[in-house]
């Protein structure tokens, strides 16, 4: 039987990234960039901008974390020794053996510098590896095309477009969410070697 992820702090780390489990006192690691950089939650319906929604954004995340629903985590960026943001496994199903990655954002600073590929695969590997899942879903605004095209770079299949699929903040739009996916086979066979070499 699966070990629950939640009886553990989980710690994943390499030469470039560690990821620890995310605390109410990281509101003061993760300040600068709510402050300074709004727009990172543009296709964000839960918001991390300023000092009020981080604070309820890491204890929300931290509430469902002790529901044993998600599972969140900061982003450590070893090379500048400054924490570039955070990510998370969420809709945790121990039984289907299934959950979502997702909640993730870096600091503008850490984009495009390798360092989510680093995360994706401490996250994939331990998802895979040691909780044994057998799939891994992504999901993102249909419109927000650096993390379409992210998730893709890391191997994710697209599935299909949940149309109308949820409200968005400040608008009466709703948005298409597309679902894309990493299956345990797929790890397997070609999505780990092909992500390591990108490392």
């Amino acid at each position: 039987m699966t070990t629950s992820p939640f009886i553990q702090d989980t710690i994943l780390e390499d030469e470039m990234v560690l990821l620890r489990p995310l605390q109410i006192t990281d509101v003061n690691n993760l300040l600068d960039i709510s402050l300074h950089e709004p727009e990172t939650w543009e296709y964000s319906l839960v918001r991390a901008n300023g000092k009020e929604n981080l604070e309820n954004y890491i204890q929300l995340a931290i509430k469902n974390k002790e529901n044993q629903t998600e599972f969140p985590f900061i982003v450590f960026d070893k090379k500048s020794q400054k924490y570039a943001g955070s990510t998370r496994f969420y809709d945790i199903n121990l039984e289907f053996k299934t959950l979502q990655l997702g909640y993730t954002w870096y600091g503008k600073d850490f984009r495009g510098t390798g360092l989510n590929k680093h995360c994706k695969f401490l996250l994939l590997q331990f998802a895979f590896e040691t909780l044994g899942m057998e799939r891994v879903e992504f999901r993102a605004d249909n419109n927000n095309q650096r993390s379409i095209a992210a998730m893709k770079s890391i191997g994710c299949k697209i599935e299909g477009v949940l149309r109308s699929h949820m409200p968005t903040l400040d608008s009466d739009i709703r948005r298409d969410s597309i679902v894309l996916s990493i299956l345990k086979k797929e790890w397997f066979d070609e999505v780990k070697e092909n992500l390591k070499r990108k490392l």
